[in-house]
């Protein structure tokens, strides 16, 4: 029994020590892997999402309650001097995102996305996906309020049967 679990624990830390190459692989994509993924996140239109934040984020800045003319001038000339500052964040955001994408896919596989999405076909997808996601964000609230209606109903029948009213 012992020399069993013995044989058991070294051959379980043999194929550790096997698989630990291929983790280590996995956790540092290669400059190509991760320039398919990065290419992946912009030509998917990902980025715009990224985009759509930092002008609000600047927005929010200038309207902030400033009274005096030249405070607010100065403001102005603050935010148009982060403006490039930000971009640099947001590519930082882009190579983030472009390493969890490089986790969940090959560089071949990557590659055959960013063909996608650079095909005529990809790019409508591209073009039309927000206006996808408010129908279906619109639809999802839809069925929630009648699978709520359907949940409260079925569950005041279940009650009902064992003797007990929902209100």
């Amino acid at each position: 029994m012992i020399r069993s679990a013995s044989r058991l624990a070294a051959t379980s830390v043999a194929l550790f020590m096997l698989a630990s190459p291929v983790f280590a692989q996995q956790a540092q994509p290669s400059a190509g892997h991760l320039a398919a993924a990065r290419e992946v996140a912009i030509s998917s239109g990902m980025t715009g999402a990224f985009d759509s934040l930092i002008g609000p984020l600047l927005a929010q800045l200038q309207r902030m309650s400033v009274t005096n003319p030249d405070v607010q001038k100065d403001l102005e000339q603050v935010v148009n001097l982060i403006r490039p500052e930000l971009e640099q964040k947001k590519q930082e955001l882009i190579d983030a995102t472009a390493r969890v994408i490089a986790a969940k896919m090959t560089e071949a596989e990557l590659k055959e996305v960013v063909t996608f999405y650079k095909s005529p076909v990809g790019q409508k997808y591209v073009q039309i996906q927000p206006i996808i996601l408010d129908d279906t964000v619109r639809e999802m609230g839809i069925w929630s309020d009648k699978a709520a209606e359907f949940i409260l109903t079925r569950a005041r029948e279940e009650m009902g049967k064992r003797g007990h009213q929902l209100n």
